[in-house]
């Protein structure tokens, strides 16, 4: 999974998985887009607003949490 940021156009996009076929994204509201393959496999959900919704410019960190463990890695966001 990978989460790359344009601070420029302040898009993230949460990829999933590469894409292995042609996609069809999906506009849930002004700020969210889903990529779908043919097969209903979720593929990425794009983020418009992104600080906003990730919370980056209050938190500017990300932290991914292992919820069967307990263990969270925290991610500092330039």
């Amino acid at each position: 999974m990978r989460l790359p940021y344009d601070p420029c156009y302040n898009i993230a996009h949460i990829r999933f998985q590469e894409k292995e076929a042609q996609v069809q994204t999906l506009c849930l509201s002004a700020e969210v887009n889903v990529d779908l393959g043919p097969d209903g496999r979720i593929y990425g959900i794009e983020l418009l607003n992104a600080n906003q919704q990730l919370g980056i410019l209050l938190y500017r960190k990300l932290v991914a949490e292992n919820e069967a463990t307990g263990k969270e890695q925290e991610l500092l966001l330039s």
